[in-house]
């Protein structure tokens, strides 16, 4: 495999400390809802095509862009690309099923596969885990591959065919907590008393 094109391979069982809490389950069977400065619909390619600060919901799932294309299949799976203006970066979050932590990303394209339940983040893409409301990892790349069911994603440092050797994944993982609250420290011993002196004046050696 080329230093070039390799993937940066994370299962996010170990590397999401928290442990296997997938994403919000329901998600993939709520409506999606859209908000945006115009709408146009291909109805011969069974597209919806969103523009202008594009704000999508789908359960847990929050995404914006300046342009975003919805399909569905014959089987009735969303499929989404989130485009960005020029300059910026398209968003997208997601919670994770029964833990109070989040999974965000952002990309200068975002793609979402309702069939296979996956999310594409490519160019300047940067995917991160917030446990609340703080970033417990980070890892950054040209093209993020985030597996919902699975929770595991890969990450390409280069573009496909890229012979860049600057190129380069770069990743912020926080430790997992300790199995064990830390033990309290060990109490002082108390000094020995004060005894009163029998003898005035300074000891001679």
């Amino acid at each position: 495999m080329k230093p070039t094109t390799a993937s940066f391979f994370v299962s996010l069982a170990l590397v999401l400390s928290s442990g296997l809490a997938l994403a919000e389950r329901a998600d993939r069977d709520k409506p999606m809802n859209i908000e945006a400065d115009a709408m146009r619909y291909d109805d011969l390619k069974q597209v919806n095509v969103f523009t202008g600060r594009v704000v999508v919901t789908k359960g847990t799932i929050l995404t914006r862009g300046a342009r975003v294309e919805v399909r569905k299949d014959a089987q009735g799976y969303q499929f989404a690309t989130i485009t960005a203006a020029p300059g910026e970066l398209a968003y997208y979050r997601e919670k994770r099923e029964g833990v109070d932590e989040y999974v965000e990303g952002q990309g200068e394209v975002i793609d979402y596969d309702g069939k296979a339940d996956k999310v594409i983040f490519t160019r300047r893409a940067v995917m991160r885990r917030f446990v609340g409301s703080t970033m417990n990892d980070e890892v950054t790349g040209n093209v993020i591959v985030y597996n919902n069911v699975t929770e595991v994603f890969t990450v390409d440092a280069a573009k496909p065919g890229s012979t860049n050797p600057d190129a380069r994944v770069r990743a912020m993982l926080s430790p997992a907590p300790a199995a064990s609250a830390a033990k309290p420290p060990a109490a002082a011993q108390p000094s020995a008393p004060l005894k009163p002196s029998t003898r005035l004046g300074t000891e001679k050696n």
